[in-house]
């Protein structure tokens, strides 16, 4: 009887074909821990899933292992997508991995964590590193969506609150593959700028979509900006990555533009408290200096002495009394002036003061676009003129530009 024998190739080849022929081995999904885990040069990732009863080996290629957000280490249970095939090399089958995914917790969750705990370890999160913002900043930096509600929230805080600052906006994606490489760029080219702070913003979504603000590149490059930062993303119940390296970190677009815009109202009225209670702390000092003065005049020690010392002293009394009253009221006077500086100063920033001049604010009929640039206009549009005193309803008769070329189509 002619016996059949196989070489080792065709055994091997033999129980590929079966297993590819097996439906359940195509696609499964396995649990286990992963141990030996290596990434080699090429991208590709090999480690080995076990259980208290077995082992298996896997096999992540580069072009999956760069879909998954978690990083794969030692320990870490998992949950393993693929299907099983025999490595014709060796004579032994594995798990080609499509997907993988932690147990017990999601994959963005557990990457989250992760990257926090990193970065937390390199001092990124260290309030001594944090920088204070400028209280009176001339020009701000905002990166953000350009068609997103977090800018438009920005603007309106800025028009309510001070028309002294300017904006200088930086448009970045703030969602999908390859936004989180955006807001980097966008942070280091705005930070060769004038501005002196800077806001990094967005709306609300899911942790998806808020998901660029949580990337490594995006951290590091706040944490090199050498200007103050800003993170506002999503609502006050959200925390980012970003919000832990920023130096500030405020719940809502809108909460960040009033951290750096002064509101003009509340100074005014600061510096009238502060005057008003610098009045009383003088008044009061003179009163208790008076009051000193009569308890020494009726001490028994100067109501028995001859007459000449006592004319002496009282001589060198009033001096003093004198003297001291003088420097008050200069002192007063001095720190009066300064108020009166500061409230001058604030109120030539007013835009009601500038109006006052005869000058004009142009808007759209709704208010929400100032026109700066008469090329912004053409002929026959409605116009809305803010003066010092009331509003008015206008339409564009003609368009000038500075050389008072007239151009009555406004082209």
């Amino acid at each position: 009887m002619d016996k059949k024998v196989l070489t080792v190739s065709e055994l091997t080849g033999y129980l590929q074909g079966v297993l590819r022929r097996e439906e359940l081995l195509n696609d499964l999904w396995i649990s286990g821990e992963i141990s030996n885990f290596h990434r080699h040069h090429s991208g590709h990732c090999y480690f080995t899933l076990k259980d208290e009863g077995s082992r298996l080996r896997a096999v992540l290629f580069k072009s999956q292992a760069q879909k998954i957000k978690f990083n794969l280490e030692n320990g870490l249970d998992v949950m393993a997508r693929g299907h099983i095939d025999i490595y014709l090399q060796r004579g032994e089958y594995q798990l080609y991995v499509q997907e993988l995914q932690p147990e017990g917790v999601g994959a963005l969750h557990l990457a989250f964590e992760q990257l926090k705990k990193k970065l937390e370890g390199e001092g990124l999160f260290a309030e001594e590193r944090k920088k204070a913002l400028p209280p009176f900043p001339q020009k701000v930096g905002v990166i953000s969506s350009e068609s997103g509600a977090a800018i438009k929230d920005i603007l309106a805080v800025f028009q309510r609150r001070s028309a002294g600052t300017s904006l200088l906006l930086a448009p970045a994606r703030v969602q999908g593959d390859g936004a989180g490489d955006e807001i980097a760029a966008a942070l280091e080219k705005i930070t060769r700028s004038d501005v002196e702070v800077i806001i990094v913003t967005r709306g609300g979504g899911s942790l998806e979509e808020l998901w660029a603000f949580n990337e490594e590149v995006v951290a590091r490059a706040i944490s090199k900006c050498s200007l103050p930062v800003i993170s506002a993303v999503g609502h006050e119940r959200d925390f980012t990555i970003a919000d832990f390296v920023a130096d500030c970190r405020a719940p809502t677009p809108s909460a960040a533009a009033e951290m750096v815009v002064p509101d003009q109202r509340e100074i005014a009225r600061n510096i009238v408290e502060q005057e008003r209670r610098l009045e009383k702390g003088l008044f009061d000092l003179l009163q208790r200096r008076s009051q000193e003065l009569d308890r020494l005049k009726n001490n028994r020690v100067f109501l028995r002495p001859c007459e000449e010392i006592v004319s002496r002293r009282r001589q060198i009394l009033d001096d003093l009394e004198q003297k001291m009253v003088t420097r008050t009221i200069h002192y007063h006077q001095m720190e009066k002036e300064r108020l009166q500086t500061r409230v001058a100063r604030l109120e030539g920033l007013s835009p009601l003061k500038i109006l006052g001049l005869g000058y004009s604010i142009c808007t759209d009929p709704a208010g929400e676009k100032v026109y700066k640039d008469a090329r912004q206009l053409k002929k026959d549009d409605p116009i809305r003129v803010i003066l010092s005193r009331g509003k008015a309803q206008a339409r564009v008769m003609s368009v000038q530009d500075n050389d008072n070329k007239e151009d009555g189509n406004g082209g």
